[in-house]
Parts: C-alpha cells; structure tokens; sequence
C-alpha cells in the first residue's frame, strides 16, 4: 500500500518536495499559511513567492490551511517551515495526532527557543519515537531540484528499513537518494554547516578571496568534525568505508554528501541563503538590515547562539563557529572577527 504523505510549510525547500513526490505520481496533503497562496497554486499551478518557475501537478495535490486534517491524512508528516517556526506551526495539534505517524523532517536547525533539535522536542510534547523519526538532507538546494539538476538527498532514521522505504518514493531521475542512520549527528552537521556558510558570506563580503575560502572551509569541516565526534556521530574519519561487522557493506564516513558535501555547497553556491546573509554582514549590513533584505530566513543566524549555547557544555574546540556568534550576537565588528579567525587557521 502506498504511503500517504503530508507537507507543512511555504517555502522553496516545502515546495521543492510537493515537486519531487507529485512529479512521482504520489498524492500530496500540503499545508499552507496562506488562502491566498492556496488559490494561486490551483489555478495556475506553482507557489507564487518561492520556485516560481516549478510546475506543480494540482491533479495530485490537497491544498489547505488546516494541518490537523493534512496530519490526519497522512502517514508521513514532512515538516519543512523554519526551525523558529515549528513551536506556532504545531500549537493545535497533539500527541493524539502523531500516534502511529512518522515524521520526516526538511529542518535544517536547532528550536532556538528550546534550544534542541526538532527530534528532541516532538519527543517531548508529541511523544513521538525516535525510530519514527527520519530527516531528509542534503547537499539539495531547492532551486536545483526545481530546475531538475541531479541532486543527491539523504534519508536519515534509526530505523534503517523505514528510511530506506521512505527515501525510495522520492528516487526519480534528478534525484538519487542515500539512506544513513546517524540521525543525530546529521541534523547537526545541517546546523552547523549553516553557521560556517554564513561566515563564507561575511569573507566574501569583506573583500577575502577564494585562497583564503578554501582554507576557511578546509579548517570549518576540521571544527565541525570535531564537534561532531565529541557528540557521539560515528564515522568522522575519510578513505574508511569498510563495515567491520559486514565487509561486503560500506558505510557513509566524513566525506559523505551529507556532511562535507552539504558544507562545501553552502559555503560556495550563489543559492546559499547563508552565505548571501554573510555577504551583507560583511559589507556593512546590520543583521536587522540583512533579514529585511534577505525576507528569507537564514537558519544560520540562530544556529550560531543555539550552537554557542550547546557547546558551553560539550566543550568542543569552535574558535571559528565561536566568533561568528560573537559577530552576530556580541557586536564584534566582521573585521576584526575575521582578523581573529586568521590566526587560528593552518
């Protein structure tokens, strides 16, 4: 029996995926904030503020503001509205509502509020099960996926067989689809690849060239490796694959698309919201400025205090994430933040 999907959220990344499963041939319950939005989308077929030239096949979709009914009719729940969205997105609904649900989730930050990740609090307020809770990565900029580029999306979940089951209903031939079980140390490597891009922005911003990029990203995946570790995700080594328990199986290690692939396309793709939101960082822009100019979020604003916060516990060696906080939050100016950054890079 096919699975019945839902989608909560507006943007590009929501309307990215509504495009992959309804191009499938898969029935979509998509929820939006807005009735006007809905009434464009039916009668001429795409999201009329994100992926605009993305066709939507409305054959296949439900469209509604109401997501209690789209959670009532779906068998997987994919969440894809901003990390600071989630606690007002989901205020109706409860634990009732997510029994015998898996959720998916296309978050790529930490519940600034809450300071945890989305797992963590469903879990909390929704008793919802860790095993099922899957989360799609990337490296996938929406803007791609619209354009039908070959992209390579990673299904995430404790639960090996059901991600893999998942991931199989998005497989087309623009997406290739990759099914890892590491979910935490994932949906880290998403927070925090956000936070380095937005620091790849503020470089460029400040006139630094792509000398001096290459070692910034080089050192930021070192840092991110090490926290990562420290947490507990398996495998942060490169040129190992071999499963020791099974030879004839390869696991997914640091250099994987999920982790190093999605850090490396943040930080250099024009389509990277954080590495735009650094930019004006860098070229003078305050932060209030930049969001009013992005009139997007970028994740990895919130991501760096939700990250500094994390770390004052772990302890994990971040000089670099540790001074973009300090940019963003503490008004250190980018100049001399990035003067500070040089000297701590090899």
């Amino acid at each position: 029996m096919a699975i019945k999907f839902g989608v909560a959220g507006s943007g590009s990344w929501a309307t990215a995926l509504v495009k992959i499963l309804t191009d499938n041939g898969h029935k979509v319950n998509w929820c939006l904030r807005s009735e006007t939005t809905i009434g464009f989308i039916k009668q001429r077929h795409h999201n009329p503020k994100h992926l605009t030239g993305a066709v939507l096949n409305t054959k296949l979709l439900h469209v509604t503001t109401d997501l209690k009914m789209v959670t009532d009719r779906s068998d997987v729940l994919i969440l894809a509205m901003p990390s600071a969205y989630v606690a007002e997105s989901l205020k109706d609904l409860s634990a009732a509502d997510f029994k015998s649900k898996k959720v998916l989730s296309a978050i790529k930050g930490i519940l600034p509020e809450a300071n945890i990740l989305l797992n963590e609090y469903l879990e909390h307020h929704y008793d919802l099960s860790l095993k099922n809770y899957f989360a799609v990565l990337g490296p996938c900029h929406a803007e791609e996926v619209a354009a039908e580029k070959l992209s390579y999306l990673t299904f995430s979940g404790v639960d090996e067989p059901a991600a893999a089951q998942i991931a199989g209903y998005f497989q087309s031939p623009f997406i290739n689809t990759v099914v890892n079980t590491d979910i935490l140390g994932v949906q880290y490597a998403a927070v925090l690849k956000n936070i380095y891009a937005l620091g790849a922005g503020i470089a460029h911003g400040l006139d630094y060239g792509d000398n001096f990029q290459s070692v910034y990203i080089a050192n930021s995946a070192d840092e991110m490796a090490g926290f990562l570790r420290k947490f507990g995700a398996e495998h942060i080594v490169v040129g190992e694959h071999t499963d020791m328990d099974d030879p004839g199986k390869k696991y997914a290690n640091y250099s994987a698309s999920v982790y190093l692939g999605d850090l490396l396309v943040t930080c250099y793709s024009l389509h990277s919201r954080n590495r735009t939101f650094g930019n004006m960082i860098g070229k003078g822009y305050s932060v209030q400025a930049a969001q009013l100019e992005l009139r997007m979020v970028a994740e990895g604003y919130n991501a760096a205090r939700c990250i500094y916060n994390t770390n004052r516990s772990l302890k994990a060696e971040m000089p670099i994430a540790h001074t973009i906080y300090d940019i963003l939050w503490e008004g250190l100016s980018p100049a001399k933040g990035f003067e500070r950054i040089e000297g701590f890079l090899i």
